[in-house]
C-alpha cells in the first residue's frame, strides 16, 4: 500500500539523514528518483519552490511527494515519516542533554558528524549547480551551458558581494528568492 511505503520511505530519511533538510536533500533525490516519484528536472524545480516557502526543506519535500503520489493523506504520512524521528530523538536529548555533553565520547560523536554534513550539502550544491548551471547529469556528459542560469548567478553574488560591502551583513535569503524570480521571469519567458 502507498501509504505505508511514503511512511516508512520518510521514516527512513527522517532517521539516517544527519545535518537538517540540506543533509536529507541527497538521500530525498535518491529515493525519489529510484522509485519513479519525480525526474531529476521536477526535483529541482520542487526544491527551488521548497526553497522560497516557510518551513522547512525536507519536510516540504516530503509533504509534495506524498501528496504527488497520495493525495492528502499521502501528504501527511509522508511528512509524519520525516519528522517523528528527529521529534523523538529530540525529545530524548532535551530530556538528557546536560548529562550527555559531559561525556567526551558524545562530544567525539558529534565532532565527527559535522565533517559529513557539511559534505552531504556541498555534494547536494554540487550536483545542483552541474545540472542546473551546467547541465551535466553525469560523468562524461557534454558541459552545456544556460547563460540565463548563468547570469542569475552572476547578478545574485555582485548584489550580495554590494550588499555586504554596503550594508557590513549578508544580503537576506528573501531578497536572494525574489531578485532570482524577477530575474526568472526576465530571461526564461
Amino acid at each position: 500500500m502507498i501509504y505505508i511505503k511514503l511512511f516508512l520511505t520518510f521514516l527512513k530519511v527522517g532517521a539516517f539523514s544527519f545535518g537538517g533538510g540540506y543533509g536529507m536533500i541527497a538521500m530525498i533525490r535518491d529515493i525519489v528518483l529510484s522509485e519513479g516519484w519525480m525526474t531529476d528536472g521536477e526535483l529541482l524545480n520542487f526544491i527551488a519552490v521548497a526553497e522560497s516557502t516557510p518551513g522547512p526543506i525536507a519536510v516540504n519535500m516530503a509533504t509534495f511527494v506524498g501528496s504527488q503520489q497520495a493525495g492528502l493523506g499521502g501528504a501527511l504520512i509522508a511528512t509524519l515519516g520525516v519528522v517523528l524521528p528527529s521529534f523523538v530523538v529530540i525529545l530524548i536529548v532535551a530530556a538528557l542533554i546536560r548529562n550527555l555533553l559531559q561525556y567526551r565520547g558524545v562530544k567525539a560523536f558529534l565532532m565527527g558528524l559535522r565533517p559529513v554534513v557539511v559534505g552531504l550539502v556541498l555534494a547536494t550544491g554540487a550536483t545542483m549547480l552541474l545540472k542546473q548551471v551546467l547541465a551535466v547529469g553525469k560523468i562524461g556528459d557534454a558541459l552545456c551551458f544556460d547563460a540565463s542560469a548563468l547570469a542569475i548567478l552572476g547578478v545574485l553574488l555582485l548584489v550580495g558581494f554590494l550588499f555586504r560591502k554596503w550594508r557590513k551583513k549578508p544580503m537576506p535569503p528573501i531578497l536572494s528568492i525574489l531578485i532570482a524570480a524577477a530575474l526568472g521571469v526576465a530571461l526564461y519567458l
